[in-house]
């Protein structure tokens, strides 16, 4: 009875700890690099074509403009969310490295340092004395555990470096497609920058709200900072333009 009652105890924190996760999905680090390129995609080019139009050159130029900020944009940040990714792998595995010598060169020190940690989360000596005695038993627990809770890594993963390129770039596409999408359909420019921002401020709104909502801030303020920000940074871009022109 005993072993079906641990069985049954076990699955039930298994289901629990699955259904957490799931929670938590929309925080990943995925959610962060599509919000970090669709943020920048709708504001840069956003801001590039209204510059331009402020320039009073023809919506072909301002749309070949734009299209190669565009694609240059996707590739910068695309490039430095791969190599923010890399680094981080590269940190994890330097730390993992030194912790696993650490173990085997001085282990009491390292038993210090669990009972350390474990005595600042309220567990008292005679608690995590087995605790630490386990941990030493297991040397690659042991050191998953002091990577976690005393230098405060996770183990990335591998394919982190190449997914989050691919993420934060497409994501900047998607984004910077918002604001020329108008100069393909108007030849005007003064007409097109109109639409371009009208759409873009909807997009930064809707974009913005979402934002907030994943991220646990306040949606309707998210909407409205993000939305500024946007349309700040356009109107400096058309009227410097036009200052310059004239």
């Amino acid at each position: 009875m005993g072993e079906a009652a641990d069985f049954t105890h076990s699955k039930k924190h298994s289901l629990l700890l699955h259904e957490h996760e799931e929670k938590h999905f929309m925080s990943s680090d995925v959610v962060r690099d599509i919000i970090m390129g669709v943020s920048d995609g709708l504001t840069v080019p956003f801001a590039l074509a209204a510059g331009l139009s402020g320039a009073d050159v023809t919506s072909s130029i301002i749309l070949i403009a734009g299209i190669a900020e565009v694609a240059a944009g996707a590739i910068s940040m695309g490039l430095g969310g791969y190599l923010a990714a890399k680094s981080e792998a590269d940190h994890y595995t330097t730390e993992l490295k030194r912790e696993e010598e650490e173990v085997i060169a001085a282990p009491d020190i390292e038993a210090a340092e669990v009972a350390d940690i474990l005595s600042q989360y309220g567990v008292e000596a005679h608690e995590y004395g087995p605790v630490v005695a386990a941990l030493r038993r297991n040397p690659q627990a042991w050191v998953d555990f002091m990577m976690k809770f005393e230098l405060g890594l996770e183990k990335p993963d591998p394919k982190r470096a190449v997914t989050s390129a691919l993420t934060i770039a497409m994501s900047y596409v998607m984004g910077g497609l918002v604001p020329l999408s108008p100069y393909m359909l108007f030849p005007s420019p003064a007409e097109a920058v109109i639409a371009s921002v009208v759409v873009t401020i909807l997009a930064l709104l809707v974009f913005g709200f979402a934002k907030g909502y994943f991220t646990g801030n306040r949606p309707i303020m998210s909407a409205l900072q993000t939305a500024l920000i946007g349309a700040i940074a356009s109107a400096a871009a058309f009227l410097i333009a036009k200052a310059f022109r004239t």
